[in-house]
């Protein structure tokens, strides 16, 4: 009893008697900040009552309980975390009697290391190994699960006799001699009674905010075990903490030589998502809640205080002013906009996904698609750099930076199976948050064709390499694009300004116009504000929501909140959407909206309601969600030569007024011809047809007046192109 007293870890002069003893009290006795109550105890019972056996325990507290106790722990985690263990079981005993303990293995999971231990990645070195360790990034792959031997079971081939051997630090010990019959070398390992355990390698890469200037980031590999296997999945941003650990590696498979040089690798321990200060995706479509054991949102966070959060910002939910301080809480730092910021709130809130099992319809997007394009200046890309921040799987690319399998996925070799892997692009690494595309009228014609799929059946199909699959890509799209000319030409309809495929372009439900125009009071109220952002004591805007706040609302309605249409609403959407039909004016000819802009309405209709956290759909959030549209649509649709909203120059890429006039046109052309003897040059139709005309033809107009005629074979066109001969077709 004397000795084990003082029994120390090898190699130090720590008694484990004594830390033992320093562990229990911190479990017992560290006092909640908040209430001033035990606060572990409380966390033991909340724990026995879920049936989960691990304790996350916050290195803080510790620090802040006892110093000597936490430089302990960093330095050799190894042993200090298996006297933790014993502790916590002890406590549990204690504090528990009655409880059936003794079949489960609770463990301790220290998390949130401070100060100089939580580490950039390329700042590890030689000395962290074998130390707890703390690290930020971005998970860009998780391989699949690999069967790790835990207890291997060795028979002799001459007596039969079984024994088994559990690993020892990395390593399982073959036995020399069978203890039975005594002869040498004669044990096999029999595999399928051995025990095996789940284990899971995480390539982990730096965040862009930690990366130094002119470098690229840098990758490190986790090897994770046990329940923390697909907790995490490409694109997550995590806090990890581990043991860094090196490993010597193999010259070659047929040698047992090894390398001078060992290869690098952190032992997680605990997984954190990093969301302070973004929103959480919604999982209610996934198959599985991803948030197991050992995800814990906040590491120790008791019940009580999470139900108090809920009920603050239900309680928000009830001000009547919700959607404008909202609004005014986006991106405040920037002036106005009021219409485009209800636009981006309603796409960071969602519509409800709805899969229709009865009547094998599939599923509906519920994600919100929005296109700014507008003038320089005009801050389209702030708004994207804010989203990006908050959105909890986003990505951030630019238009002339993004090839095709850039932002699908790409067949790369595996360094250490030499097999062809899929590596997820930003489409992807972004399902289920939002993907930033600025720049996007430089992007290429086939990086562009990819967003098709994506941004309606929401998926990405690949056949590469005899890799054959189709990814889930359920992204929202936030794009920024400058017109054709960098300034906006207010004589050309939209449609000529954006140059994009009008294909997609019907895919955005929302698509704002951002113009810098001159006016003396909107540019001094401008200039006051961008000014008023350099001063040493910013003014305070007031009814703001602060960033924290406003994501865990924006996460709790994602989660909670999923409106269904009620019969009122269904009626106004209908009537709205005919509505929209006929915005056009009076000729018959003109389409304003196609069923895709009902599709809108509906999505944005059930934004709104999420917003006030409604569980139904009503006639307020219709007539919102189709205000939002008229304002997008009024700019982005208007035809410049009559002034009329026409859906035609969207979906087809001319106005209907415009055809009419082409139509107008070839049949003059033809008069002419008639009149001329059947021939004649360009340059003298494009005179007469000036003469005659009261408005101006165009080159351009006359071109596509005589394609017309010489698709319907009435006219013939030879010579030099740029001024051919026209002639009349005989027949």
């Amino acid at each position: 009893g004397e000795e084990a007293k003082y029994t120390t870890i090898w190699g130090t002069n720590i008694v484990v008697a004594e830390t033992l003893e320093a562990y229990v009290d911190f479990l017992k006795e560290f006092l909640n900040p908040v209430t001033y109550e035990p606060l572990y105890p409380s966390l033991m019972q909340q724990m026995l009552a879920t049936d989960a056996y691990i304790l996350n325990v916050d290195c803080c507290n510790l620090k802040q309980h006892n110093e000597e106790l936490y430089q302990q722990l960093i330095r050799h985690p190894e042993e200090m975390i298996g006297l933790f263990d014993v502790a916590f079981m002890d406590v549990l005993r204690d504090l528990f009697p009655d409880e059936e303990l003794e079949s489960l293995r609770p463990q301790v999971r220290p998390f949130n290391v401070t100060g100089s231990d939580m580490r950039y990645m390329r700042d590890l070195n030689p000395a962290d190994i074998d130390k707890l360790i703390g690290i930020k990034g971005m998970v860009t792959r998780a391989s699949n699960i690999i069967p790790d031997l835990q207890t291997a079971l060795f028979r002799c081939q001459i007596c039969q006799y079984e024994t088994s051997v559990a690993i020892e630090r990395g390593r399982i010990q073959e036995p020399a001699a069978c203890e039975a019959c005594k002869t040498r070398n004669t044990m096999s390992i029999i595999h399928n009674r051995s025990q095996f355990a789940d284990k899971q390698i995480i390539k982990l890469q730096e965040t862009p905010d930690s990366v130094p200037e002119g470098e690229t980031p840098s990758t490190l590999t986790l090897v994770v075990y046990h329940d923390l296997v697909d907790v995490v999945n490409p694109g997550d941003r995590v806090d990890v903490t581990g043991l860094y650990r090196a490993q010597p590696t193999q010259v070659s498979r047929r040698q047992r030589a090894l390398r001078s040089v060992y290869k690098t690798y952190v032992d997680v321990i605990h997984f954190r998502r990093s969301e302070r200060g973004r929103f959480l995706a919604d999982d209610e479509v996934a198959e599985m809640d991803l948030k197991s054991v050992g995800m814990v949102d906040e590491g120790d966070e008791i019940e009580t205080s999470i139900r108090e959060r809920e009920e603050e910002i239900i309680a928000l939910s009830k001000e009547p002013d919700i959607y404008e301080r909202l609004t005014k809480s986006l991106a405040p730092s920037i002036w106005e906009l009021e219409d485009i910021k209800k636009g981006i709130l309603c796409q960071l809130f969602g519509g409800t996904n709805k899969k229709f099992e009865r009547s094998q319809e599939g599923h509906f997007r519920g994600e919100i698609n929005c296109l700014l394009v507008g003038d320089p200046g005009t801050s389209k890309s702030q708004l994207l750099q804010y989203v990006h921040k908050i959105a909890p799987r986003g990505m951030y690319t630019s238009g002339k930076g993004s090839s095709a399998v850039g932002l699908t996925a790409y067949v790369t070799k595996d360094p250490e199976t030499r097999q062809h892997v899929l590596e997820s692009g930003a489409l992807v690494l972004s399902d289920r948050g939002i993907c930033c595309i600025d720049e996007f009228d430089k992007m290429s014609d086939h990086t562009r064709s990819v967003l098709h799929e994506v941004m309606e059946q929401q998926t990405v199909s690949i056949a590469k390499a005899g890799i054959i699959c189709t990814l889930n890509a359920r992204t929202s799209i936030l794009a920024s694009a400058n017109p054709v000319q960098s300034r906006y030409n207010p004589n050309l309809s939209v449609v000529d300004n954006i140059d994009l495929p009008p294909t997609l372009l019907s895919r955005f439900d929302l698509i704002y116009l951002v113009l810098d125009k001159a006016n003396e009071q909107t540019d001094r109220r401008l200039a006051k504000h961008l000014v008023s952002l350099y001063y040493s004591d910013v003014p305070r805007i007031p009814d703001i929501i602060d960033t924290e706040k406003f994501t865990q609302y924006i996460s709790y309605a994602r989660a909670n909140i999923h409106p269904t249409i009620t019969d009122e609403a269904k009626d106004e959407l209908v009537k709205e959407y005919l509505q929209m039909r006929r915005m056009g004016g009076r000729n018959k000819r003109t389409i304003t909206a196609t069923p895709r802009q009902l599709e809108s309405l509906i999505r944005l209709a059930e934004a709104h309601a999420r917003i006030r956290f409604s569980q139904e759909v009503q006639m307020q959030d219709v007539a919102e969600a189709s205000r939002l549209i008229r304002v997008a649509i009024q700019e982005a649709a208007m035809d410049p030569r009559t002034g009329t909203i026409d859906m035609d120059l969207i979906a087809t890429g001319r106005s209907a007024s415009s055809r009419t006039r082409i139509a107008d046109l070839a049949s003059a052309v033809k008069d002419i011809l008639s009149r001329q003897g059947g021939a004649t040059k360009f340059d003298s139709v494009l005179l007469m047809m000036n003469k005659q005309s009261a408005v101006d033809v165009s080159p351009n107009e006359l071109r596509d007046a005589l394609s017309l005629l010489q698709d319907e074979d009435v006219v013939a066109m030879t010579g030099d192109m740029r001024n051919p001969r026209i002639t009349l077709a005989r027949g």
